[in-house]
């Protein structure tokens, strides 16, 4: 028998395919997310996950920003594929961007110097941990998301257009909205060469 957990998160998938089309209100998504993220475990218990929620213009600005990024880096022959790719997250109804606060994080080195090594790699896994957390809870309300890494190379205008301290590091972006196509059939390799038990 399957739990209910583990369906929720077999349906957590890349679905790239997303509209506007999305009955739930802005409200009840953020309160999604920002629920979802309070409750995401971190080391030291550091909460260094830092969130901004994109609605409307908003989103849509966020996208032209990497589309106006790319088109300075990307080659002409090559841009109308990646303008298309990012013209399908913009078509979402909105975007998740994913913060590490560095000021938390320097914050534990100093106060823990015997770890002082290892808390930007757990950073790094409290910022993936909160991204799973965040996109199955998308999935569990029937929205569909994929993650997106076009940092460091819009960081500066993000900083610029919505004000964010400098000490937030930015990981990861995640356009959501409407399934407008699901995702295909999930290929797994084999259990022997992944996992091994010992009874």
């Amino acid at each position: 028998m399957v739990s209910a957990f583990l369906e929720t998160i077999k349906n957590r998938r890349s679905i790239y395919a997303i509209d506007k089309n999305v009955t739930l209100s802005q409200s009840e998504i953020e309160a999604t997310i920002k629920e979802t993220v309070k409750n995401t475990p971190s080391a030291f218990n550091s909460q260094s996950s830092r969130v901004v929620i994109l609605f409307g213009e908003h989103h849509e600005k966020l996208w032209t920003i990497v589309k106006d990024t790319l088109k300075n880096i990307v080659p002409e022959d090559a841009f109308e594929a990646t303008e298309q790719r990012i013209n399908s997250f913009q078509a979402g109804f909105g975007t998740v961007l994913f913060f590490e606060d560095t000021a938390v994080v320097k914050g534990l080195q100093e106060q823990f110097a015997a770890y002082a090594e290892n808390f930007p790699l757990w950073s790094e896994q409290s910022t993936g941990i909160t991204q799973h957390a965040v996109w199955v809870a998308l999935a569990e309300i029937g929205l569909g998301a994929s993650l997106q890494h076009y940092n460091p190379l819009i960081d500066d205008a993000v900083k610029a257009e919505w004000d964010i301290p400098a000490s937030w590091n930015l990981r990861a972006q995640m356009p959501f909205g409407n399934i407008a196509q699901p995702a295909g059939e999930k290929e797994y390799i084999a259990d022997e060469d992944r996992f091994r038990v010992f009874r």
